[in-house]
């Protein structure tokens, strides 16, 4: 096992490099920086010269790319374009993100596994298909519908919670944004694990169970949920990086000064340094999930071995 996570963490070296490379010629090379940082009005030239001197931008791209990196192993994310370190952003917005991203997946984890399981186990019935229909009904409507009639109906309407987010974040305010952001989700987890349920319901080794007079109750949480949940976790693993880079629409809705915030704020004001940063760290949220998600494999499946 141990030879494997540091066979793993290797190969995420160079895939690293090549999606911060990637993002990097995409912010720096094809657009111009001073000029976003100027507005409207264009600065002297020697003005510009001296704010290219100050980040770095008198120099070849690759020599940018370079010192970034130097950078990001010493700790430091660079400077936002209003003066404020990029790693002091990401102090900030990054664990009420995190925070909002845990209640999203407790929900679909919780409420998709239970639904999926109850409508596997139940195949063709009335349970089944409501929740077949009820998934498909919330895939279909965008976020930003769901985000703002369920914000209007429990927030302001019957005022059950509040419609937005005050800036602390406390957990108990991030339950209807962590429940608006896992809707699709949640939809996704509940058909994958019905799905699966149902096909491990009709395999060989569940009837032989039965067969064995294996208690009801052993025989659906021990062995059909267990092997059912490897395309959940698959799902869910990848998801992770997926809520947290992609809360965007359920923030602003909110007002969750998070990630997607901080993102839509450095995207519309062409602050590079936010952009590149935050994204940079949602590289790295990507590839430990994926890790996560091949070492949990083996605890679902005591059949896989890492070697």
């Amino acid at each position: 096992m141990g030879r494997y996570v540091i066979r793993r963490l290797l190969q995420m070296v160079p895939v690293f490099l090549g999606a911060t490379l990637l993002l990097f010629v995409m912010v720096y090379a094809l657009g111009d920086p001073v000029a976003a940082l100027s507005g409207d009005r264009a600065p002297d030239p020697a003005t510009a010269a001296q704010i290219r001197r100050e980040l770095y931008l008198d120099h070849p791209l690759w020599q940018q790319y370079l010192h970034y990196m130097g950078q990001i192993l010493s700790g430091d994310f660079g400077t936002a374009f209003d003066g404020q370190p990029v790693l002091g952003k990401m102090a900030t917005a990054f664990p009420v993100t995190l925070r909002l991203t845990l209640v999203a997946i407790a929900f679909e984890v919780v409420l998709g596994v239970t639904l999926g399981l109850l409508g596997g186990l139940r195949r063709g019935r009335a349970l089944d298909s409501t929740t077949l229909v009820m998934t498909l009904l919330v895939v279909s409507v965008p976020t930003f519908v769901s985000g703002y009639l369920l914000q209007f109906l429990l927030g302001v309407k019957w005022g059950l919670v509040r419609p937005a987010v005050t800036p602390g974040a406390p957990l108990d305010e991030l339950l209807l944004p962590g429940a608006v952001l896992a809707l699709v989700s949640l939809a996704y987890v509940t058909r994958l694990t019905r799905t699966s349920v149902a096909e491990n319901v009709r395999a060989d080794y569940v009837r032989t169970a039965v067969a064995k007079g294996v208690p009801r109750r052993r025989l659906v949480l021990r062995h059909v949920l267990r092997n059912s949940l490897i395309p959940v976790v698959t799902f869910v693993g990848a998801d992770i990086g997926t809520l947290m880079g992609g809360a965007v629409v359920t923030e602003r809705i909110f007002n969750v000064h998070g990630v997607g915030y901080e993102l839509y704020q450095g995207i519309v004001r062409q602050n590079s340094p936010t952009v590149v940063g935050f994204v940079t760290v949602l590289v790295i949220v990507f590839l430990l999930a994926g890790l996560f998600v091949d070492l949990l494999y083996a605890v679902l499946d005591p059949r896989i071995r890492y070697v």
